[in-house]
Parts: structure tokens; C-alpha cells; sequence
């Protein structure tokens, strides 16, 4: 009965298709359908602020996110598809079928978006690490007489790192024609780090009072520095703590067993 229904669904669409491509409505069918299938997929509601963690990692605009919640919900309808088709032609119960596909559809829409929040952590830490060397090239740049902007665009030419990038979208904006310390603002905006935001803020301070913007520098490069060192030290004491749990449960146990034994052998053999 599966069989025949699956067979009739499989044809009814190839005949569909082929009546398609006959009339030369294919494409027109297509297009409308992936027409409305975005509207659905930008109409749903940004609870989860996906717009602002694919700002974060650079992936502006709104076709991003059509695509991305496009192809999240496609994936999701997919997964849904294939375990309930699965379990009806094993266990020929619908209702167990249809809810164990919502079960895999939204379990596969949440790994979906889970994954992009780690690439967001991850992205995010990575720029951490690389502010303290970064800062100190720009200080390097700035003390030797080129302009904060300058120094930006030839680190972002020489760097390939994510903070770099960061750099190349700041002198992007500015040839654009957007002001350096609006351009600076939004960058340290789409950065969720506080030290970062914290820096920028120095130097758009500095660059707008004019102070000195290579002293504003140095004392974040420092700054940085110590905090990276102490986020170092963190992790190394987390580690250590980790390491310990196969000492004392698995390393430990065995060598008492291995340093009992004997005698509890030559006990047994007096008795």
C-alpha cells in the first residue's frame, strides 16, 4: 500500500514536470514558487537575532538572510521528509511518522542555528586573540607617520585575519564615502567584544578632542596583552582541573590495585 502510494506521488509529479516543460511554465513555476518561499522564509519573526549574527560575521544584507533562513528551512523540511517517509514504510502507523519528521525537522532547524552561533563564538574569540598584535602593528604605523585609515587598509592589505577583514570593511565605508569615526562606530557596533568596543571608542575619542592617538594606542596594546593573558591562565587552570578527573577516577585506581595486589595475594594464601 506505501509502495503504491509512493509510486503514484512519484509519478503524478514527473507527469506535472513533463506537462511543465510541454507549455513552457516551467520556469514561470519555478520562479513563483521560490518567489513565495522567500516571502515565507523573511516573513518569520527574527527572535533569535539571526540578522545580527550574520552582520557579526560579515554576511550583510538582506539576501543573506533569505538565503540562510531559506536554506535552513529546506533543510529542515528535508529531514522532515525523509524520517517520516522512513518510519511510515517501516511501521505503516502515520501519526507516529508525522511526529517523529516535526521531531527531525526541528531538530535539524536548531542544529542549523546552533552552528552558526559557534562560528560566531568562535570568530569572536579569534578576534580577541588577535587584537593584541594587530593594535600593536597599528601603533608601529601610526608612530612611523601614516594615518589611522592608512595604516588600517595596509594592514588589512598584508593580514588575512578576521580583525583584519574588520579593517578592510572600515576603508571600504570610508572611500565610500562614509566618515572615518562613523565607519570606525559601526565596525565596533557589528563586533560583539567588549575590549574592542572599548578601544574604538578610545580612538574615536582621541581622534575627535585630539589627543594623542598612539599614547590611546600603546595603553590598549597593553591592556590587551594583560587581559589575553589572564583569559590564557583561565583556560590553562580549567585544563588543569580537567586533567585531574582521569588521575584521581582511572591512573590512581589502577596503580593502588596494581600496588595491593600482591599482598593481598600472599594474605590469601596464609589464610
Amino acid at each position: 500500500m506505501n509502495a503504491l502510494f509512493l509510486s503514484t506521488a512519484f509519478a503524478v509529479l514527473a507527469a506535472y514536470l513533463i506537462i511543465a516543460s510541454d507549455r513552457g511554465d516551467e520556469a514561470k513555476v519555478l520562479k513563483l514558487s521560490k518567489a513565495k518561499y522567500r516571502k515565507f522564509a523573511a516573513n518569520i519573526d527574527d527572535r533569535s537575532k539571526l540578522r545580527d549574527r550574520l552582520l557579526e560575521l560579515n554576511r550583510t544584507g538582506e539576501h543573506e538572510y533569505f538565503e540562510f533562513r531559506s536554506s535552513q528551512i529546506a533543510t529542515a523540511f528535508l529531514a522532515f521528509a525523509v524520517f517520516a517517509l522512513l518510519i511510515w514504510l517501516e511501521s505503516a502507523s502515520f501519526a507516529g511518522a508525522l511526529a517523529i519528521g516535526v521531531i527531525a525537522g526541528y531538530f535539524v532547524f536548531v542544529l542549523i542555528d546552533r552552528n552558526l552561533t559557534k562560528a560566531v563564538v568562535k570568530r569572536r574569540a579569534q578576534m580577541d586573540a588577535e587584537f593584541p598584535a594587530l593594535i600593536e602593528m597599528l601603533t608601529l604605523s601610526i608612530s612611523a607617520g601614516q594615518t589611522p585609515l592608512n595604516a588600517m587598509a595596509a594592514i588589512a592589505a598584508r593580514s588575512e585575519c578576521e580583525l583584519a577583514a574588520e579593517f578592510a570593511v572600515v576603508t571600504k565605508d570610508v572611500i565610500a564615502g562614509a566618515p572615518f569615526h562613523i565607519a570606525l562606530d559601526a565596525m565596533g557596533r557589528r563586533i560583539k567584544s567588549v575590549t574592542i568596543r572599548r578601544f574604538i571608542d578610545a580612538m574615536i575619542t582621541a581622534m575627535l578632542r585630539g589627543a594623542p592617538i598612539v599614547e590611546v594606542l600603546q595603553r590598549h596594546a597593553q591592556e590587551s596583552r594583560t587581559a589575553h593573558r589572564n583569559q590564557i591562565m583561565t583556560a590553562a587552570g580549567k585544563a588543569e582541573i580537567s586533567m585531574m578527573i582521569p588521575v584521581v577516577f582511572l591512573i590512581l585506581p589502577v596503580s593502588m590495585l596494581f600496588a595491593l595486589w600482591p599482598s593481598l595475594s600472599n594474605l590469601n594464601g596464609f589464610m
